[in-house]
């Protein structure tokens, strides 16, 4: 989509209904440790786990995701072989469906067809243009080329299919357009880049050759402050979602920075947790006890996903499950919005 057509499609405001919880997928033993997300229209949905000697892509469907299936489907495992892992970070869906992994560890992009089947791989560890030093996020821009956020080399790098860089951009700092291990990367459907700019605890936004736009977030934990974010999600209206690791959250911002909200967590306990439950006298005891307020926040959620029906994906961590929740956002016109005002409140002028 050019960048003119982009912004004729987008909306001239929003009335923002409400987010509500949705459902939880997974549980100890089945989803340890999601570090990202990835949807296909089909809702099937692809989670990355990563932990101690365990690096795999667990396929799960939306529609099913309340009950257990006989057997996985899983893609990929831990090792340095073709089609392994060995600290997986982002995975992401290219413009023909197929699956891309990165992996800092192996400093190399791994290619998998949608049923699974390794296709290929690439990626040199240096820190010279085309070579990589801890790649973490990923996403493909309006022209189906990918962009990786080189954490270690503090820069983004843009390749084509096969492995060919083709431009980048940023260098260690914390000045306007610097980076200090930028994690997470999106694009909107403007061609814009957000970048999580994980040691400077801010989001950077760039034109899609590079060029710097703004910057929003600082240090801290209060609204609109971050602590390590690290992965990243833009929605279609240019809404920008981060999750904010060292705060257990993911805040909301608009196109142009401006806080919305946060999510914290709502879990339930999934169909499958619950059936384990109720075979395990022991599990039952310990929730018994449990400070139930506590056990449905998120602990530590390293990346967040938004699909085409406004669903949002929370990996979260340290608690082995996937938090969802449904956007409920209706477009405006402009005569359906107000001219902006200098106070927020509708009852002062």
């Amino acid at each position: 989509m050019s960048t003119s057509t982009a912004e004729e499609n987008k909306p001239f405001g929003l009335l923002r209904a409400g987010f509500p919880f949705l459902k939880t997928i997974g549980m100890r033993r089945i989803t340890n440790y999601p570090y990202d997300v990835a949807i296909e229209n089909d809702d099937r949905i692809y989670i990355l786990l990563r932990s101690t000697n365990v690096a795999l892509i667990r396929v799960w469907f939306f529609e099913d995701a309340e009950r257990l299936p006989d057997t996985f489907e899983d893609i990929g495992a831990y090792g340095k072989e073709d089609g392994q892992f060995i600290s997986p970070v982002c995975v992401v869906l290219d413009p023909e469906g197929n699956i891309v992994v990165s992996d800092e560890s192996l400093n190399r992009i791994s290619f998998f067809s949608r049923d699974g089947e390794f296709l290929k791989t690439w990626g040199i560890s240096g820190s010279s243009p085309g070579e990589l030093d801890g790649p973490s996020g990923i996403a493909f821009n309006n022209m189906g080329n990918l962009l990786v956020s080189d954490a270690k080399n503090h820069r983004i790098q843009e390749f084509d299919s096969e492995g060919k860089v083709l431009n980048y951009w940023g260098n260690h700092g914390d000045g306007p357009g610097e980076l200090n291990k930028p994690w997470g990367i999106d694009v909107d459907d403007s061609g814009d880049v957000f970048v999580s700019d994980w040691g400077n605890d801010r989001i950077s936004k760039f034109g899609q050759d590079g060029e710097f736009i703004f910057s929003f977030g600082s240090s801290g934990d209060g609204k609109g402050m971050l602590d390590g974010p690290s992965g990243i999600a833009v929605d279609k209206y240019g809404d920008v979602f981060v999750a904010d690791t060292g705060n257990d959250r993911v805040q909301l911002f608009n196109k142009e920075g401006r806080y919305v909200q946060e999510f914290i967590g709502d879990a339930t306990l999934a169909k499958c947790a619950r059936d384990y439950m109720l075979t395990n006298a022991g599990s039952n005891r310990l929730r018994d006890m449990a400070d139930l307020e506590v056990q449905k926040r998120l602990r530590n959620p390293r990346s967040v996903a938004i699909d085409e029906k406004g669903r949002l994906y929370i990996p979260d961590y340290r608690s082995f499950r996937v938090q969802i929740y449904q956007n409920e956002v209706i477009p405006l016109d402009e005569t359906q919005l107000a001219k902006p005002r200098r106070s927020r409140s509708l009852l002062q002028e």
